[in-house]
């Protein structure tokens, strides 16, 4: 994420109709009766400059295997804060399809008293990607297989707040 252009902050794009405030706090997803792919995506948030963003806050969402929402309750909804060294581990599922949208995460970002970052994190080899009218190369995981199911890696750089 940081390189010879650090101070390129990652893709902001749409919030989508189905974001949910006052998510539980939680580093993992995975409850009873959740089916699918175990994944686990880890990275760091930086800043502009390239340096770890303690505290910050990560807020995912995604849709289950069948590509539903939880527009109810949490399922497959919660925040974490970053540690001292900006990095998170979220443990959740691969999200399903539904129409219109390639496989994807929400994710909102915040360094604190930092403007809020409102993205996506998409998946390589996905043949709907090339359709995906809002898929953004540059937000791609980086994703391997693993003996329990998938380990993907993304570095966020936001905006550091004042």
């Amino acid at each position: 994420a940081c390189g010879d252009d650090d101070d390129e902050p990652t893709p902001a794009q749409t919030e989508g109709p189905y974001y949910t405030p006052n998510t539980p706090e939680r580093a993992s997803l995975l409850e009873p009766g959740v089916a699918g792919t175990t994944l686990v995506v880890s990275g760091q948030v930086l800043s502009t400059g390239c340096q770890p963003v303690a505290r910050a806050l990560l807020d995912f969402w995604h849709a289950d295997d069948a590509g539903q929402y939880d527009n109810a309750g949490f399922r497959l909804r919660g925040h974490q804060f970053t540690n001292e060294q900006g990095q998170f581990r979220l443990e959740t599922i691969v999200p399903g399809l539904y129409t219109g949208r390639t496989r994807h995460i929400h994710v909102k970002v915040q360094a604190p008293n930092g403007p809020v970052l409102t993205t996506q994190l998409y998946f390589p080899n996905e043949p709907a990607n090339d359709r995906d009218s809002i898929f953004n190369p540059a937000l791609l995981l980086g994703e391997r297989d693993t003996e329990d199911g998938k380990a993907a890696t993304f570095d966020f750089v936001v905006q550091a707040g004042a």
